[in-house]
């Protein structure tokens, strides 16, 4: 019997994971890790509001969650300062870029990103058959010029930039985002991705109220909320391009309990800022370490900081001398940004493990 055989385009991908996630390590290594400080999760975990609120509930998971997610778009809408119509709500910014790229590609079409950009958005690209072309990064930050040039190249469907960038941590302020909008062909469909929007400097992203009909903005609950484990994100836009995300989402793919988390976490703001300034002064912690190592730590507007370790060969020692001491990290793995570590922040005695395993790596692994 001939077995069932997927689409053309799937038939011909090969096997593909963007990210080997660390429990999957575990099990292949067999040893569990002390810090895990790879993922760019918050360390320092939800809001305990959350966290009650989540224990609250648990009784009613028996029931699906509002298939509009309502109420927290209702939130999200105040605190934008845009229409509820202008929202849609996602199994995190992952799920919500795999829905844009099935609304908006087909075989063949054009899509314009960094090299060495978010993966995952790759990975769906691949997925609708549409081909890449990846502007190098220039200064380690996401080429804008380069990026509304390719755009104009040739007829593009989609272009996608992250600020702050992933996986280097560097951005853009407003006023760059803004021109880089402006440019970039009507005709084209312009994927911001703002995941670490609420880390990053004032002035770093562009009003809520910056639409166009070819642009969609993308922010999650997975970052400063820490909620990753939860799946929640969200899309705004011109209500026309929202609209269509009801085509085609899964309208019960996100939970009751994601909902009410992300409801309760959005109200809570005191324990954000608490937050953000907790990331803030870990990166400074990391960056001062680097430094004591003799290495170049990348400015980073996120939660993580992105370490200059001289060579890729250098930079590939050290984050298996790190995985080796149980820390949980990860590296760029494309040319010129593959001479960085990654190190996520987190609590003090993670940080307290990954920077001893840092400055060990860094005396043990000699430059190139």
């Amino acid at each position: 019997m001939t077995p069932p055989r997927p689409t053309r385009v799937i038939a011909q991908l090969p096997a593909t994971v963007p990210f080997v996630g660390p429990e999957v390590i575990e099990r292949r290594t067999g040893k569990p890790f002390l810090a895990r400080l790879g993922a760019n999760e918050s360390g320092f975990g939800p809001s305990p509001k959350v966290i009650a609120a989540i224990a609250e509930m648990a009784g009613d998971v028996w029931t699906y969650g509002d298939s509009e997610n309502f109420l927290l778009r209702e939130a999200l809408s105040h605190h934008l300062g845009v229409g509820i119509d202008a929202i849609t709500v996602g199994e995190g910014i992952d799920g919500l870029l795999g829905l844009t790229c099935r609304l908006f590609l087909e075989p063949g079409d054009r899509v314009v990103t960094s090299l060495g950009a978010y993966p995952t958005f790759n990975y769906h690209v691949a997925a609708q058959g549409a081909d890449l072309v990846k502007v190098p990064y220039a200064d380690d930050r996401e080429d804008l010029d380069a990026l509304v040039a390719a755009t104009r190249l040739a007829p593009t469907r989609v272009v996608y930039l992250a600020n702050p960038d992933n996986p280097m941590g560097t951005w853009w302020d407003a006023q760059a985002v803004e021109t880089f909008v402006k440019a970039v062909p009507e005709e084209t469909l312009i994927i911001l991705d703002e995941a670490y929007g609420e880390t990053a400097p004032e002035g770093t992203l562009p009003p809520a109220t910056l639409m166009q009909p070819n642009l969609v903005r993308f922010r999650t609950f997975s970052k400063a909320y820490g909620l990753a484990g939860m799946r929640v994100a969200y899309a705004f836009g011109m209500p026309e391009i929202v609209s269509l995300f009801d085509r085609i989402r899964n309208h019960f793919g996100v939970n009751k309990l994601a909902q009410h988390a992300a409801l309760v976490a959005l109200a809570d703001r005191d324990h954000v800022d608490n937050i953000v300034e907790k990331i803030a002064a870990a990166r400074h912690e990391l960056v001062a370490t680097a430094r004591e190592a003799g290495l170049v730590a990348l400015p980073s507007a996120t939660n993580f900081v992105a370490i200059d370790c001289g060579s890729s060969q250098r930079a590939d020692a050290m984050l298996a001398a790190m995985l080796d001491k149980g820390i949980f990290v990860r590296k760029p793995m494309v040319p010129v940004l593959d001479r960085c570590i990654r190190i996520s922040v987190g609590r003090s005695e993670a940080m307290g493990l990954a920077i001893a395993a840092l400055s060990e790596a860094a005396r043990a692994v000699k430059p190139l």
